[in-house]
């Protein structure tokens, strides 16, 4: 399963949920790929160092020499996952790849190569809808969309299902939206829970049972290299990304 977690606002907790969910199916078990197409690379630098790296997804999706088995590296801290590390060097693929008759499908044909190894492969994206979060969409099975419990949660909600279902059209027609899943929840307020209400009218059943709530400990974690899960693993964070990871399971 290929699930590219996407959401063209920024703050929502994408590379928060990319990097513990990954952590999390590994944990269980699943052989976990997480591939970072982030340009701000806060996934990568949650666990290698990005400024020793050579090469990374930005060489993967236009070096025609540069393949994405050569790039990937273990995480040495959690058996089971693999990440495809990124570097600022993205920030430049949008002119890079502009007219390119295949630049839409470049992740796909990487990925068809080494998805057979890994039971999941999770995409963190950046926060627009430009051609990496593109190349993301094209190349998943599913799409996991966070939404922060904010008073502008849904503002952008409609582009992205848009972008979705143009994409389904042609180029993915199995790409299937797994749910969305509430972030930055503090069930002490009335304003999250009512805007939990208003996620749960556009989503329906697509809403995940499980809320990811603020937490100190989750902010913290990246700065110590590790997920949550190993980082604090009696915290309200690690219990909820693990929980997560079970909807998750049993949806796919």
């Amino acid at each position: 399963m290929i699930i590219t977690i996407a959401n063209q606002k920024g703050g929502v907790g994408k590379t928060t949920t990319a990097i513990n969910l990954s952590a999390a199916l590994a944990s269980k078990g699943f052989k976990t790929l997480l591939v970072d197409l982030d340009p701000q690379a806060n996934s990568s630098m949650s666990y290698v160092d990005v400024h020793q790296l050579e090469t990374a997804m930005y060489e993967v999706l236009t070096d025609d020499d540069v393949h994405l088995p050569q790039i990937i590296q273990p995480v040495e801290k959690v058996p089971n996952l693999a990440i495809a590390p990124a570097t600022i060097a993205l920030a430049k693929i949008e002119a890079k790849l502009l007219g390119e008759l295949d630049s839409h499908f470049r992740l796909k044909d990487e990925l068809d190569a080494v998805h057979d190894r890994y039971d999941y492969v999770i995409i963190d994206t950046p926060p627009t809808l430009g051609i990496i979060t593109v190349n993301a969409l094209v190349a998943a099975t599913h799409v996991l969309i966070p939404i922060q419990s904010s008073y502008f949660a849904l503002e952008g909600t409609d582009d992205l299902l848009e972008t979705i279902d143009k994409i389904k059209v042609r180029a993915n027609p199995n790409l299937q939206i797994l749910g969305a899943v509430i972030t930055l929840y503090d069930k002490r307020t009335i304003l999250s829970r009512d805007i939990r209400g208003e996620i749960a009218k556009v989503f329906g059943d697509k809403l995940f049972k499980t809320a990811i709530s603020k937490s100190v400990r989750l902010e913290e974690s990246p700065a110590y290299k590790e997920s949550i899960l190993s980082f604090a693993p009696q915290s309200s964070g690690a219990y909820e990304y693990y929980k997560l990871s079970e909807e998750v399971v049993s949806r796919v």
